[in-house]
């Protein structure tokens, strides 16, 4: 039998909540896996709340969990970890982000699972990691930014660091999380077994480090980046002002002389005090105006952007999110694409960003209603009749949301 995509018939037991976990499964999920969602009764996940909702759905639920089936059972009861034992049983992942330690207090700790499934990988995500004087910190993407040191990359000296608007640490971290997993699953199929996945934000957004952690140990803390506009190492790189607003611009190395010759300044080649990269990254303070002068002097942004491109010479606009959503290129590539929910209906949000050759790219998944999936999963896996589902609904071990009208 033909398979649906590179993942499938693997299963994925997945507690994890908001971005960094549900990110990693998401893109599992496109990849055709099987992902059970397991939703602590009553409410369920919590970004089911969360942000803009049209008919009771939230828009950033629906985008972090399509191609996921809901299961919700109360964890409390005896009754309700049962059932979440007999799927680790079925299960070849068990993912999770609660805190460290949280979802051992639940009754599923690494050893339970290792004792229910020797063969399943368990994946944990938390902020810094399951041990270490931090673990037991609360934490978030920002907050794991802030420790790594990335935070104080961001803005500028003059008016202190800025945080992106943008889930940089959770959807890198589920990216780094997926390919451990991937990892894992390669190991356990060329004969090992199960094991246990610790990723931490704080490990994620530390690796993201280009040369300063390298640059600072090597000279002996005589290197001190600063955030701002400008790489402080190579230059001319960063955020320039041009005739309509901001580019950003990268003449280093091989495409400086090719930039003077564009700016129609040919005698910056050999000027003394742009020589090399280095130089102009400490001289940037005389090179930027020189450059932004240029810039908007010219007859607009697009024309700087076409002029440089012909160059070869790397330029973007700064797009804002409505501009980047209506770019040919990312309509074409599916690097924005277009879904339609039962409840919310049709609305854009991010293609899946990994491409394989062999398989169609983008499957037909839908987003779950709060334990929408009791009955299919707890039948076919283990076994239950509807009588029974019937009566743990009824006593709150198994919680269910109404379904939409579809004929409507």
């Amino acid at each position: 039998m033909q398979k649906k995509h590179i993942l499938d018939g693997i299963r994925v037991l997945d507690f994890s909540q908001h971005v960094a976990g549900p990110s990693a499964s998401r893109m599992m999920a496109e990849m055709g896996a099987e992902i059970i969602k397991l939703e602590l009764a009553p409410f369920g996940e919590q970004i089911r709340q969360v942000g803009l909702k049209i008919n009771d759905r939230s828009v950033y639920f629906i985008q972090q969990n399509r191609g996921k089936k809901s299961v919700c059972v109360d964890m409390k009861t005896d009754e309700g970890r049962e059932i979440v034992y007999g799927l680790v049983k079925q299960a070849d992942i068990v993912l999770e982000n609660f805190a460290p330690g949280a979802i051992a207090r639940l009754g599923l700790s690494w050893e339970k699972v290792q004792q229910l499934n020797p063969e399943c990988i368990m994946c944990s995500i938390s902020t810094f990691g399951q041990a270490g004087p931090l673990a037991t910190l609360p934490g978030y993407d920002f907050i794991g930014q802030a420790y790594a040191g990335i935070t104080g990359m961001i803005g500028d000296e003059e008016n202190g660091p800025y945080i992106p608007l943008a889930a940089l640490g959770d959807t890198m971290t589920g990216a780094h999380a997926l390919a451990a997993i991937n990892g894992a699953l390669y190991h356990r199929a060329t004969g090992g077994t199960g094991q246990f996945l610790d990723i931490s934000l704080l490990d994620c957004y530390f690796h993201c480090h280009e040369m300063n952690v390298g640059t600072i140990s090597a000279s002996d803390g005589a290197y001190s980046p600063k955030p701002g506009r400008h790489h402080s190492a190579v230059g001319p790189l960063g955020v320039f002002k041009s005739k309509e607003g901001y580019i950003v611009l990268i003449a280093i190395l091989r495409r400086w002389p090719d930039f003077c010759e564009v700016m129609g300044k040919p005698e910056l080649i050999d000027d003394p005090r742009f020589v090399d990269d280095a130089v102009r990254a400490q001289n940037q303070d005389i090179l930027t105006p020189i450059i932004e002068q240029w810039l908007q002097a010219q007859e607009s942004d697009a024309a700087v952007i076409k002029m440089l491109g012909e160059r070869h010479i790397p330029v973007a606009p700064i797009l804002s999110i409505k501009e980047v959503m209506e770019h040919p290129h990312m309509q074409e590539r599916g690097t924005v694409r277009t879904v339609s929910d039962r409840g919310a209906g049709s609305f854009e949000m991010p293609g899946m960003p990994l491409r394989f050759s062999a398989f169609d790219n983008d499957l037909e998944l839908s987003a779950p209603y709060l334990g929408e999936h009791n009955s299919e999963v707890l039948t076919s896996l283990l076994g239950m009749d509807t009588a029974a589902i019937s009566t743990l609904t009824t006593q709150g071990v198994l919680i269910n949301e109404p379904l939409p009208d579809t004929n409507h």
